[in-house]
């Protein structure tokens, strides 16, 4: 069994920043993905590569699978379905990348509900702030025509917060045979689904574009592989108090990234709600991690 570190060398700072970058740049290849592609079947083709590429791991896990088959339809499946569905609707989605850091404060929210969790006063107080923050956005002109996609931006991101809490009985189960799993369950979810709303999309894919396929294939292999990847590795090799606050740059960079390549506004408001959702996200994962180190 490896021995955590509490110190991160420059390997994981190097790893910790590649897995920052492909986060920040995924909102790019998704959004781009779900112009050239209708959105669920774009969100079926991801779902084929990290099969195809995770198959090799697929396996039964004794103990495991009510958590892995749970797991799956919802991380596989239902988040994807709707996520693909909110960039699909949305113009500026740096404005999205803001209301997807209600995942963290959802989770929070479903472990009190759900496994009877006790907060304090701080992790609160960061639920509140994150609300707030997104709240905002509702206020910015240039935002109000984006309410459509921020609903369903925050859907995907209860959806991801309930994955989350299955995560947690994931611990020792190989991340390629998770997401194996992920994609099988994600097509067995999404395929009939595309078929039924987008049959041409689906009849389509054999005469896709490369570069239409290329910007899929980042979402599935970078994102998706390689990012929570180096987060299962870094977990691994380090307390989750070391390792959750490297996570937070990744909301910023989307939000930059966004606004330089689709050359979409960053308003003051949208300034000010994406600091105060983020200082919001930054105390719950912060105070979480300790907690569940056994710190105050």
């Amino acid at each position: 069994m490896t021995q955590l570190q509490p110190r991160l060398g420059a390997r994981d700072i190097a790893v910790a920043a590649l897995m920052n970058l492909l986060w920040g740049m995924n909102i790019i290849a998704v959004k781009m993905a779900v112009i050239e592609i209708p959105p669920l079947t774009a969100a079926l083709l991801r779902q084929a590569i990290v099969l195809l590429v995770c198959a090799s791991w697929l396996r039964i896990v004794p103990g495991r699978m009510r958590e892995l088959l749970g797991f799956g339809v919802l991380t596989g499946g239902l988040y994807f379905l709707v996520i693909n569905l909110s960039m699909a609707v949305a113009t500026n989605v740096g404005a999205l990348a803001i209301a997807g850091q209600l995942g963290v404060p959802f989770a929070m929210l479903l472990a009190v509900v759900i496994l009877k969790e006790r907060i304090h006063k701080y992790r609160i107080a960061g639920v509140a702030m994150s609300l707030a923050g997104v709240g905002i956005l509702v206020f910015d002109p240039e935002v109000a025509r984006e309410i459509p996609g921020i609903a369903l931006t925050a859907l995907a991101s209860l959806i991801w917060a309930g994955s989350s809490l299955i995560q947690r009985n994931l611990r020792g189960v190989p991340v390629l045979s998770m997401y194996a799993w992920v994609g099988l369950l994600g097509v067995a979810i999404l395929l009939p689904v595309a078929l039924v709303f987008e049959p041409e999309g689906v009849h389509g894919i054999p005469r896709l574009p490369l570069h239409s396929l290329g910007w899929v294939a980042f979402s599935a292999i970078g994102s998706t592989i390689l990012g929570h990847g180096s987060m299962s590795w870094l977990l691994q090799r380090h307390p989750v108090a070391s390792v959750t606050p490297l996570t937070l740059a990744s909301p910023v960079l989307s939000v930059v990234f966004a606004s330089l390549f689709f050359h979409t506004p960053l308003t003051p408001l949208m300034i000010l709600g994406g600091i105060i959702a983020l200082a919001g996200v930054a105390i719950v994962t912060i105070r979480s991690a300790r907690v569940g180190e056994g710190r105050a």
